[in-house]
């Protein structure tokens, strides 16, 4: 965790942070996050970030809270003062502060917080020997492309996985997958990728966004549609992405093993690529 972190202009000691109670973020989860990885102590995959952020902000009707650049800048300066070299940033907008009303509070300044987490990304843990998932109902609400503080569904699920002993879930919903609790799901049968198609129903995963491209530039197929669990555990391969485990390999799904119970080829090859895209970015 930072030992600095920003608070709405101000970078101070992480034990001195405050916000008030009348945030809205605090008191209605009235905002949103993300999270960008850092290599190199460089940011990477900065334009997608942006581009994310933007969409989440206007489909909720919030200003940002300074320029694209300078929020960018904040997120550099946290790097440097933190002496972070590998890891990630989280970063936050709420409607800020006002009385406990439901409807919007007008000419309310947004509030925007952001800190640091040191973790390793090139070298994750389990990029070599790949992870457990493990089903979970989706108890969300229904604007899940927003990336928005309203994250209660993903904790009961997150419970739910660490309970099974698993390391992520994969949510269910109307006998489908829709995505995994903190990450995108994806299958691969006879080299095809095969992944849900966006909608409100799925975050748009800004390290889906590049494993398309890299997948586009490989010749690798995508195929966007609906798959199941039986499906899943069936496939030659599965695999998850996120900003703070890039892309990972499942070796087991509800305790049925996938394909040889390692990472498969065609994921070992898009996290390669993806390492060297990162590192490429980030300069080093």
């Amino acid at each position: 965790m930072s030992d600095i972190v920003y608070v709405n202009g101000d970078y101070v000691p992480a034990d001195q942070a405050k916000v008030s109670i009348f945030d809205r973020g605090f008191l209605f989860g009235d905002g949103i996050y993300e999270v960008i990885p850092v290599v190199n102590s460089h940011l990477v995959d900065k334009q997608y970030f942006l581009e994310r952020l933007e969409s989440s902000l206007g489909k909720m009707q919030l200003q940002w809270p300074c320029t694209p650049q300078q929020y960018i800048e904040v997120q550099e300066q946290l790097i440097a003062r933190n002496n972070l070299s590998e890891g990630s940033i989280y970063s936050q907008v709420t409607r800020g502060v006002a009385e406990r009303d439901f409807p919007y509070p007008a000419n309310t300044p947004t509030s925007f917080i952001a800190f640091t987490s040191s973790r390793k990304l090139l070298d994750h843990d389990y990029a070599e020997t790949g992870v457990k998932v493990v089903s979970t109902d989706d108890l969300r609400w229904k604007r899940r492309d927003i990336k928005s503080l309203n994250l209660l569904g993903q904790c009961m699920a997150k419970q739910d996985v660490a309970s099974k002993g698993a390391y992520e879930g994969w949510m269910v919903e109307e006998g489908f997958v829709t995505e995994g609790v903190t990450s995108s799901a994806y299958i691969v049968i006879d080299g095809k990728i095969i992944t849900r198609a966006l909608s409100n129903l799925i975050l748009p995963g800004i390290r889906r966004r590049t494993l398309f491209d890299i997948a586009a530039a490989q010749g690798i197929e995508i195929e966007q549609r609906l798959f199941t669990i039986a499906e899943a555990q069936a496939a030659d391969e599965a695999f998850l992405s996120s900003a703070t485990t890039v892309v990972l390999g499942i070796i087991s799904i509800d305790g049925t093993s996938i394909g040889t119970g390692k990472p498969g080829p065609v994921t070992q090859l898009l996290r390669n690529k993806y390492m060297e895209l990162m590192a490429k970015e980030a300069e080093v």
